[in-house]
């Protein structure tokens, strides 16, 4: 009959009724309209209707329940419900009684049917509609747990696994353990070869680490280029150890995509559960800071979770609470770092601008110990608010002593994504009555290549209000040459990595003049970061460098150091 091409095979029912003379007109009801159909009748619901479920589980469930029994009913319904969680269920009472029906469905089932009122072509569409309703169901909720790119579960089903696994390590003694991996190098196929090869290689790396796994462990697609392993039942630490392994020399093999060979290399931190009362969110934490441990030993590699990690991940913890009050309680401080021109001159002419932070018990930070928590935290813009406002003011009282000095001041990612940065730095520039041309913004060589065209027209939207740019941490890969060209930039600064290997073998040398003469090439000024040896700075002026800062030159000094340093400056060239 129509409809019954629907199905691959025969509808079946298991039909649940105390009463005979009931249960015989369901059959009939149901015969008379379905030609391929199995009704499988019981007088109650018991280890045999529950069976009958587990050997056809298409099968859809007629609840037939009696009169002024309600609360028995919604048990009863709940019952099957949990015994049976894929089957579609339908209710049928002796009454047309809302109040059973709406129970009904907040308890699990998807229609109430009224006896006395059905009728073979209403059976059928109420069946029908309740096995394509649990359908739609089960599809959503599929959807609501498991990755779109991938189709491995998401975040929250693997919790949701993790916390049933925790409970079963509770009562069975059982070891578990939790993996977290982050491709090291994925960022930039990303930027090279578009969003789209980047999915297309997400999806071919979630394949290949799903072949590597036992049937009851569980990977998940935690975000981005983030995934999370389940291991239950483990004998030792050993078995996960080797697992890890494996997985990291898995990823390694490049992956065809389109006939470009693309290859990543993965971190991964391991957290063994020791204590099964955790949270979910603790295991999470742990291993995701032994993945962080692994990728500043190098990355590619894989870390277990220790004391150690331990104490690196509270100090993070605490560390991100208070850096939300640095702001507000002025803990923040302004030192800025000379830096020398390799000219004819050899002058110190420009002082670059750094935020560091009066720790209420750590004492004086660094900004390389807080901006990159600061930046994913998006602290990151308030601070560098912070900087830009009261860099210029300062700045600005001191080229009453050097007209010709300069200032340069680093931008975070995250505050050239910050639409009112334009206006901010034009504001800025108003009110502390300085030279928009004295002023020189570094942008991170890695946030230029996050979003191309909106950080082009970031820069330019800058540009235009007089100020030059500058591109810091250059050489680190994150931009390519083509890409470079693009940028309206002024000046490229050396990433201190290659400067700090300068002397050590002729090589490196090569390499920085590479990079120096690239940006000559290009029309640009290039300093080098990170000086700290005569032998350095002298190599870089063989090399036609065009400036030097580091500790060599001279290191950070509050704004009342460096003042001092200007008006004893300035006062010797007077009397000269």
């Amino acid at each position: 009959m129509q409809g019954d091409s629907v199905h691959a095979g025969p509808i079946r029912v298991v039909l649940v009724s105390a009463d005979f003379a009931t249960a015989r007109r369901i059959d009939e009801l149901l015969h008379a309209t379905w030609g391929r159909l199995q009704v499988l009748a019981h007088p109650e619901w018991d280890a045999a209707a529950a069976q009958a479920l587990v050997d056809f589980p298409s099968c859809c469930v007629l609840l037939d329940v009696p009169a002024d029994a309600h609360e028995e009913a919604i048990n009863l319904l709940e019952y099957v419900r949990l015994s049976a969680p894929d089957a579609p269920i339908v209710l049928l009472s002796d009454g047309d009684d809302e109040a059973l029906a709406l129970g009904a469905v907040k308890a699990g089932a998807q229609d109430c049917l009224v006896k006395s009122e059905l009728a073979p072509a209403l059976l059928r569409r109420a069946l029908t509609h309740a096995i394509e309703r649990k359908r739609s169901e089960a599809d959503l909720a599929h959807q609501a747990l498991h990755d779109q790119l991938t189709g491995l579960p998401n975040r929250a089903l693997f919790l949701d696994r993790l916390g049933v696994a925790l409970e079963r390590a509770r009562r069975s003694g059982t070891q578990l353990a939790v993996m977290f991996l982050d491709f090291d190098n994925f960022k930039q196929v990303n930027d090279s070869r578009g969003h789209a090869v980047g999915d297309r290689l997400l999806t071919a790396l979630g394949e290949r680490l799903s072949t590597l796994l036992r049937p009851m462990d569980t990977v998940a697609r935690f975000g981005g280029d983030e995934f999370t392993f389940l291991f239950e039942d483990l004998t030792s630490e050993r078995e996960v150890v080797l697992i890890a392994d494996r997985i990291c020399h898995a990823a390694s093999p490049a992956i065809d995509i389109d006939g470009v060979e693309l290859s990543v290399t993965v971190s991964v931190g391991i957290a063994m559960v020791a204590d099964p009362t955790v949270s979910p969110d603790t295991v999470i934490r742990e291993a995701d800071a032994a993945m962080y441990r692994a990728k500043e030993r190098g990355r590619s590699r894989f870390e277990l979770f220790d004391e150690e990690s331990r104490r690196r991940a509270i100090a993070r913890i605490e560390l991100e609470g208070a850096i939300r009050e640095a702001v507000e309680r002025g803990q923040l401080r302004l030192h800025y770092q000379p830096r020398l021109s390799l000219n004819a001159f050899a002058d110190v002419c420009w002082v670059d601008a750094q935020v560091h932070w009066r720790h209420p018990r750590r004492g004086l930070l660094s900004p390389a110990e807080f901006m990159a928590l600061a930046e994913d935290t998006g602290m990151a813009v308030p601070i560098g608010r912070f900087a830009l406002e009261h860099a210029l003011v300062e700045f600005g009282s001191w080229r009453v002593y050097k007209p010709d000095m300069r200032l340069s001041l680093a931008l975070s990612a995250r505050q050239l994504r910050d639409p009112s940065l334009a206006s901010l730095l034009s504001d800025a520039i108003r009110a502390a009555e300085v030279d928009p041309g004295a002023i020189c913004l570094e942008v991170p060589e890695g946030a230029a290549g996050e979003d191309p065209e909106a950080v082009t027209a970031t820069l330019r939207t800058l540009r235009a209000t007089g100020v030059r740019l500058a591109l810091r941490d250059f050489g680190s890969g994150a931009a390519s040459f083509s890409r470079l060209r693009q940028l309206p930039i002024d000046l490229i600064k050396i990433h201190e990595g290659f400067i700090k290997a300068l002397g050590e073998s002729d090589e490196d040398a090569s390499i920085v003049g590479a990079l120096v003469e690239l940006g000559h090439a290009l029309g640009l000024s290039v300093i080098a970061d990170g000086v700290e040896t005569e032998a350095q700075l002298e190599q870089l002026r063989k090399l036609g460098c065009d400036g030097a800062q580091g500790d060599l030159i001279g290191p950070p000094m509050t704004g009342e150091q460096a003042q001092a340093l200007l008006v004893a400056e300035f006062a010797h060239v007077d009397v000269a």
